[in-house]
């Protein structure tokens, strides 16, 4: 009776593993041989068979009653999470979570996590969310959800806990660089994402933030752009483009945001295994800003598809990019249904600059570095504004002039501090901008 139990798991286990393996297209290299004898070795049976004994065993020997479902759903998942931390099953819910989140709507705290070391890390915090309005930081590294330790959760699991119905709230435990272990209470709500948003920090200057690429993150890209230049009545002198905490999205969108500032050359090569089956994006005629020029923003929180938009620009002398390097997420994820309601989500390509740089775990240095500082106004010690010609009794009033000069320099320099408290990379950027467009000759 037991070994014929044995043999029906057997026989049953070997049919569905070998159904699965063939769905996924799989081949096993063998040991020895020609290389096109190895490309066409087929399903390893010695290893299948000690799978299907795993199964049996589990059957006949696990303290609780395990379903064939859930086994072979866990070993799915277990074939996919051992390849890489992008690598994963979909199952109904996590499918449906995908799609919709790339039409910038979905349930949760707005938070982009991986797995490091087997903790949750924070790639970056979505803007305008819960976890962005709390505080949390690309970096961060989560190691309690309520009062659930994270070590030993896989990414799935920990997800799960993070979601929940809008108004619920969660505490999450962080830990940032060496400072203590702090928590953080932040409500669940309903996530709505605009990933463009613009405006203009000066005259003639613009400035656009990409928050993640979406299926219409281009065409948002568009009419940001004509707004800015409808707003400045007339063409920009230059625009900063703040890709700072973007965790990425869809290639095709990296590669349309890109291609509407360059005109000319490869804006991204993506290879398979071995270098094959590679294929190149590469540029059309036609740049939205007439070559004014650019600065890019990027931070540890850039990656994946806002890293191919940086490296684009960097290498075709388009930008300059400013900050800190980028996450350094070089792959390509490819979503391949298995039914109508689950996928698998499979590394399977990389990616490379127009030169041909991998970002793959080294991300992008950007031109000019910029430590993570926070500036404040300065004052003498009497605690006085410098003296001014404008402020001397009886001064010579400047007769070309439509304004007060006191009331100009005052504007001036309410306009640099907000700036300057608000962004200090703005700032930076947009001074970068100014000295760039004079060089131009930009008027």
């Amino acid at each position: 009776m037991k070994s014929n139990f044995t043999r029906n798991v057997l026989i049953l286990t070997f049919g569905l593993c070998l159904g699965v393996l063939l769905a996924l297209g799989s081949t096993v290299m063998s040991k020895g041989g020609n290389p096109d004898a190895e490309a066409t070795a087929g399903i390893p049976l010695e290893d299948i068979r000690t799978l299907s004994e795993v199964f049996g065993k589990i059957k006949e020997h696990y303290v609780e009653e395990v379903s064939d479902k859930q086994l072979l759903e866990n070993a799915i998942r277990g074939m996919l999470s051992g390849l890489d931390p992008h690598s994963s099953y979909l199952d109904k819910e996590s499918y449906q979570d995908l799609k919709v989140s790339t039409t910038g709507e979905f349930g949760g705290l707005g938070i982009v996590v991986g797995m490091e070391e087997g903790f949750v890390k924070v790639i970056s915090p979505i803007d305008d969310t819960p976890a962005a309005k709390a505080g949390i930081k690309a970096g961060d590294i989560i190691i309690r959800l309520d009062e659930k330790p994270v070590k030993g959760m896989n990414l799935d699991e920990a997800v799960k806990l993070m979601r929940g119905p809008p108004g619920t709230k969660i505490d999450l435990t962080i830990l940032r660089d060496k400072d203590k272990p702090q928590t953080y209470t932040l409500t669940r709500d309903k996530i709505h994402v605009n990933s463009v948003k613009q405006r203009l920090l000066d005259n003639g200057f613009g400035y656009v933030r990409i928050s993640q690429f979406q299926d219409k993150t281009g065409e948002e890209l568009r009419k940001a752009l004509n707004k800015l230049k409808e707003d400045n009545k007339g063409p920009l002198k230059g625009l900063v483009l703040d890709l700072r905490n973007n965790p990425g999205g869809l290639l095709e969108q990296a590669v349309e945001v890109a291609d509407t500032f360059i005109t000319k050359g490869k804006i991204v090569s993506i290879k398979g295994r071995g270098g094959s089956n590679t294929t190149t994006r590469n540029a059309t005629p036609n740049d939205a800003l007439n070559g004014a020029p650019m600065v890019v923003l990027v931070n540890g929180g850039s990656a994946s598809a806002s890293e191919i938009v940086a490296g684009a620009l960097q290498d075709q002398k388009r930008a300059v990019l400013m900050g800190s390097r980028t996450f350094g997420k070089g792959s390509v994820q490819t979503v391949i249904p298995i039914s109508n309601d689950t996928a698998i989500k499979i590394t399977t390509a990389r990616y490379y600059t127009p030169n041909d740089r991998s970002i793959q775990a080294e991300g992008i240095e950007p031109d000019i570095v910029l430590d993570n500082l926070k500036l404040a106004e300065t004052k003498t010690d009497a605690g006085l504004a410098p003296v001014k010609e404008a402020d001397l009794e009886g001064h010579l009033e400047n007769t070309t002039s439509k304004k007060d000069s006191k009331d100009l320099a005052e504007q001036a320099k309410k306009k640099r501090l907000s700036l300057v408290t608000e962004d200090y990379p703005i700032f930076e950027a947009l001074n970068m901008l100014k000295g760039m467009a004079l060089l131009s000759g930009a008027h």
